[in-house]
């Protein structure tokens, strides 16, 4: 049963939440791992992609082969050729001595190209060769090599509207999005962010030997409405920065007066909405009359 799947795979990956849009998502990845077929995760920054991109492998047949993880944005133009496809010595400035690619290392396995959409126009050209017959060439060579890699790729944006810009190319486009899938942001899991706030409490408050905090129910229903832009990084370093504070919320009551002050001003800081701290009453999350949370462009 696809039910079970799923549940073996969150343990697994420590993934965490029971949102319909999360299972869909996980249940396309077991689908398509045993494939070779390239595969496009779309989501927004800090929503979880890269997890997916390893359930694909760990699932597939080539899970006994290399699994390498490329940041296409944090690599300079002017290098990122080398670094995908290798180099030639004396190919250019510094090139020292003949290196071998990310593609070439990973003959046999998987290679998971995060933010695609920040890939220069021409190495998508030299991608696309790749994906369409296994061929590339290292920088400064004329030489033809062979590679076999299943490509998986990420974006944080819309790849369509790139197109459109002409921006990124329509032909890798089609050819990665052979399998799409969407992994969705925190703010549309519902109940997945009080489940993942006390994981993350639970977690940080293990590794420091501390008791965890937890949230009363008014807090719950406040963190609930936040659109967390930073999505699950966001509210990680959220719970973080409140357990650094040994903060307990249990029906409304905080051990220490400093505590709950400084408990304010995180709320303000990460989660927007200001709270109202009484010294006698409910102390949780509270919205004033006049604050808004914002919403994303």
């Amino acid at each position: 049963m696809i039910e079970n799947k799923i549940k073996t795979v969150k343990q697994k990956f420590g993934i965490v939440g029971n949102s319909t849009s999360l299972n869909h998502a996980i249940e396309v990845a077991i689908q398509v791992a045993p494939t070779d077929m390239s595969v496009l995760i779309s989501g927004e920054s800090g929503s979880g992609k890269e997890s997916f991109s390893k359930i694909i492998h760990s699932m597939s047949k080539r899970k006994h082969g290399q699994f390498i993880a490329v940041n296409c944005g944090a690599i300079p133009e002017g290098t990122i050729d080398s670094e995908l496809f290798g180099h030639e010595k004396g190919s250019f400035t510094g090139a020292n001595e003949s290196r071998k690619g990310y593609f070439e290392v990973t003959n046999g396995g998987t290679i998971f190209l995060d933010e695609i959409g920040e890939m220069p126009l021409s190495t998508q050209s030299r991608l696309l060769r790749i994906i369409e017959n296994g061929e590339f060439i290292k920088v400064g060579s004329s030489k033809v090599l062979k590679t076999d890699v299943r490509i998986i790729a990420a974006t944080n944006i819309k790849l369509k509207e790139a197109v459109k810009n002409k921006k990124f190319r329509e032909d890798l486009y089609y050819r990665l999005n052979t399998v799409p899938i969407i992994v969705p942001p925190l703010r549309e899991r519902g109940e997945d962010i009080t489940l993942l706030f006390r994981k993350f409490a639970s977690d940080f408050s293990d590794k420091n030997k501390m008791v965890p905090i937890r949230l009363n129910n008014s807090a719950k229903n406040e963190i609930i409405k936040y659109r967390f832009p930073g999505n699950i990084r966001e509210l990680k370093n959220l719970a973080e920065q409140i357990s650094i504070l040994e903060i307990n919320i249990v029906d409304g009551s905080f051990p220490r007066l400093s505590h709950q002050l400084l408990f304010a001003d995180i709320c303000q800081k990460y989660l927007v909405f200001p709270v109202k701290s009484k010294y006698t009453e409910d102390a949780s999350f509270k919205d004033n009359s006049s604050s808004k949370i914002p919403h994303e462009s």
